[in-house]
C-alpha cells in the first residue's frame, strides 16, 4: 500500500488533473496509466463519456465507472490474443459493494442525481472525496488480488482462462456465438 507522502501526493496529483478540468473517470485513469508510465489521450477521451454519470445525465457516478475501468486497465483484455483475468469481475463486484454501501448511506444512492442533488456546489464539496476513495479502494482491491501498482500487461500469476468459457461469460456474446 502507498505511504503517506505517497498518498498526499496523489492526492495533489488528482487537485492538479481536477482543476485542469479534466472529470472524475478522466483522474481515475490517467493516474492508474501515469503509475504504468503510460499515457493514452484516446482511452481518456472515452472514459471522458462517464463523467457527470454517464455523459452528464445524472445517471451512475463516473468515479466508481472510472474506477471499474481502472480495474480494467490491470485486469481486462486488451487484445484477441488475451484472456481476461477471471479475478476483474470479483474485483469489480467488490468495487460496487463497497460503493454502493457507501454512496446510498451517505448520499441515498450511487447517482450522480443522489450525491449531487439539487445543489450544484455539493459537486466541489463531495466529489473529489469520492474521487479519492475510489482511487484508495480501487489500489486496496488491487494489491489484494496480487496486482503491482506500478506495473502494467499481463502479470505472471494470472489463472489462465479456457477459451470455451468465455462465450458464456458475457450474454451477447454467446447469442452471437449461437448466431443469433
Amino acid at each position: 500500500m502507498p505511504t503517506s507522502d505517497e498518498t498526499r501526493a496523489d492526492m495533489g496529483r488528482m487537485a492538479e488533473l481536477a482543476m485542469q478540468g479534466f472529470h472524475c473517470s478522466d483522474v481515475l485513469l490517467i493516474m492508474g496509466l501515469e503509475a504504468q508510465g503510460k499515457e493514452n489521450p484516446d482511452l481518456i477521451r472515452t472514459v471522458g463519456a462517464l463523467a457527470g454519470g454517464v455523459g452528464f445525465t445524472g445517471d451512475i457516478c463516473g468515479a466508481f465507472t472510472g474506477g471499474a475501468c481502472l480495474l480494467g486497465l490491470y485486469a481486462g483484455r486488451g487484445s484477441a490474443q488475451d484472456d481476461e483475468d477471471p479475478r476483474l469481475r470479483v474485483m469489480i463486484a467488490e468495487l460496487d459493494e463497497w460503493f454502493t454501501a457507501e454512496q446510498t448511506d451517505r448520499y441515498g444512492g450511487i447517482h450522480c442525481r443522489d450525491i449531487i442533488g439539487e445543489d450544484p456546489q455539493n459537486i466541489v464539496a463531495r466529489c473529489p472525496r469520492i474521487v479519492g476513495a475510489v482511487y484508495r479502494k480501487v489500489r486496496a482491491i488491487l494489491a489484494e488480488h496480487g496486482f503491482e501498482w506500478h506495473t502494467g500487461g499481463p502479470h505472471q500469476d494470472r489463472p489462465p482462462v479456457a477459451r470455451s468459457v468465455l462465450p458464456h461469460a458475457c450474454p451477447v456474446a454467446s447469442r452471437l456465438s449461437q448466431g443469433a
